[in-house]
């Protein structure tokens, strides 16, 4: 899955809308399992950046997934989506 990830995240540093969308794909792929194990605090983490790209799509849903979320989690989370941010 670390491929995939890595794909779409060197794709999502591009321009334009479809940036957002494939963050927010990316984010619904942790949310839901959908070819990997779940993990919510990925999810968030691609959501949020997201969002930031834009995408209103992606602060729905990134606000429902932290009413799921432990205070630890989301903080974690949030470190994951500094970090890409400045490295990208």
């Amino acid at each position: 899955m670390a491929r995939f990830e890595i794909r779409n995240s060197e794709m999502a540093t591009m321009g334009g809308e479809a940036r957002a969308d494939v963050l927010c794909d990316m984010g619904l792929m942790y949310a839901t399992g959908r070819g990997c194990d779940i993990d919510l605090v990925a999810a968030h983490k691609w959501l949020n950046i997201a969002a930031i790209k834009g995408s209103d799509r992606a602060a729905e849903l990134r606000a429902d997934l932290a009413a799921t979320m432990s205070k630890m989690q989301l903080a974690e989370a949030l470190r994951a989506a500094r970090e890409w941010m400045t490295h990208h």
